[in-house]
């Protein structure tokens, strides 16, 4: 087979899920490919490029054109569902995107996209970017947390962890906790996504002023 580009990150990826973040390394990936570790760097010069580039396809479609009749609160609902999504197709997909700033195509598809919603509900370009990295942080963060929630053993003992940190059973921060641990991670993303974007709204512009400085 001719080694290129898309086999190199489609093969890098595969490996992903199989030993995690952590366990991903080049020479791993050449063996997974059966080719010596050198003609990878043929395709990618190190393994921050690497990265790059895996990051990048994990972002596959997220950029994709949005429905237009859709107010711009429930498009950027549905952009952020589409980049949980994502995130969540492979083993420490959060891991990855969140350790890179690449600027590949899909990744831009999908920036551009949720800055062009709010310009167009009349946030200036400044504010349109700055909430859409603030967006997207909120989903970065969630589902790392949320991954990292999934890779817990399933006898793992919440109420014991909370005795040995001296937490009495009927404080709130313990009640807080055992229903994080009990709660469907989905539907925990969905509910913080619409809170935050409800928050968003509030700086919405108005008759053409704009948010709060």
């Amino acid at each position: 087979m001719l080694l290129r580009l898309a086999n190199v990150v489609s093969g890098a990826l595969d490996l992903l899920d199989a030993e995690g973040l952590d366990g991903l390394t080049m020479r791993k990936l050449g063996v997974a490919l059966d080719v010596q570790a050198g003609a990878l760097y043929r395709h990618v010069p190190n393994k921050e490029a690497l990265l790059d580039a895996m990051a990048d396809q994990l972002l596959e479609g997220v950029g994709a054109p949005l429905p237009s009749d859709l107010p711009w609160p429930d498009q950027l609902e549905l952009l952020g569902e589409r980049l949980h999504t994502a995130l969540l197709s492979r083993r420490d997909g959060a891991r990855v995107v969140s350790g890179t700033f690449a600027p590949g195509p899909h990744t831009m598809a999908a920036s551009r996209r949720a800055a062009q919603v709010l310009t167009d509900a009349g946030f200036p370009p400044d504010r349109a970017w700055e909430i859409t990295f603030a967006v997207f942080y909120f989903v970065l963060g969630h589902t790392i947390e949320e991954q990292a929630q999934s890779r817990m053993p399933a006898v793992d003992n919440w109420t014991a962890r909370l005795t040995a940190a001296g937490l009495d059973a009927h404080d709130p921060l313990a009640t807080g906790l055992k229903t994080l641990a009990a709660a469907d991670p989905g539907e925990r993303f969905s509910y913080g996504l619409r809170v935050f974007l409800a928050g968003v709204q509030q700086y919405a512009p108005e008759g053409g002023r704009s948010g709060p400085e």
